[in-house]
């Protein structure tokens, strides 16, 4: 279903990545963890995903969109935004997309594993369980390339001290002296701080190489089961 959206703004969240807020002609109705794409042209649309939760985006979209020099692909989409939101044009969205949204009747713990900005879907999911009273224990693993990728570290860190089941560790690959975190990659520190994770729903987003590893890495030595790990990555790898 395409469905026209206003960009309501645009805002700079770290290095080459924004925070784009639309709000869509239409409502869409949503599951934490699906996506839309916007449509570049007839055979032309870009996956991104919801980072706002379905429970109170109160009829806005939100999404966390990395546009680094070399990605043509996502600058491309954040000029299209740019130009609706000054001339007051409006962008064609499709939605909602993919099967990777939390699996509300499980009684599982969750973990949820982020790459860069794949945090918004994770957020999503995340806001979501917050707003429903969850009490499950949440573990959230967001790997980076270094600090200033972590743009909502401060916010995660507040969510954690106020929600004892809530458990938030950030993964840096470049660390400066200053840095009293993990280091490293992501998956290495999950591997490491679990014995099993046969009891986990495991939900992931970044890159499909890393959705891929970890499915791998996990179901052969931590007794994860696949039919409880979701990405959207799955549906094409």
């Amino acid at each position: 279903m395409t469905i026209q959206c206003i960009v309501k703004s645009i805002e700079p969240l770290a290095s080459n990545t924004y925070r784009i807020l639309l709000h869509p002609e239409t409502p869409v109705a949503f599951k934490a963890g699906q996506y839309l794409t916007v449509v570049m042209g007839e055979k032309d649309k870009r996956p991104f995903s919801i980072a706002s939760s379905p429970c109170r985006h109160q009829g806005e979209l939100e999404l966390h969109i990395g546009a680094a020099e070399h990605n043509a692909y996502a600058i491309e989409v954040v000029d299209i935004m740019q130009k609706s939101l000054d001339d007051g044009s409006k962008v064609n969205i499709e939605a909602p997309h993919g099967d990777a949204w939390i699996r509300e009747d499980s009684d599982r713990p969750l973990l949820l594993i982020a790459g860069g900005t794949g945090f918004s879907y994770v957020r999503s999911i995340l806001d979501h369980c917050i707003a429903q009273n969850n009490s499950k224990n949440i573990y959230l693993y967001w790997g980076a390339r270094d600090e200033c990728q972590l743009y909502a570290i401060e916010e995660l860190n507040d969510i954690a001290s106020n929600h004892s089941n809530i458990h938030f560790i950030p993964v840096v690959e470049q660390a400066d002296s200053s840095w009293q975190g993990k280091t490293g990659n992501v998956l290495a520190a999950i591997d490491e701080d679990f014995d099993l994770l046969d009891d986990y729903d495991i939900y992931i987003a970044g890159r499909f190489e890393m959705a891929g590893a970890a499915r791998e890495q996990f179901t052969q030595s931590k007794g994860a089961k696949s039919e409880q790990m979701f990405a959207d990555a799955y549906a094409f790898i």
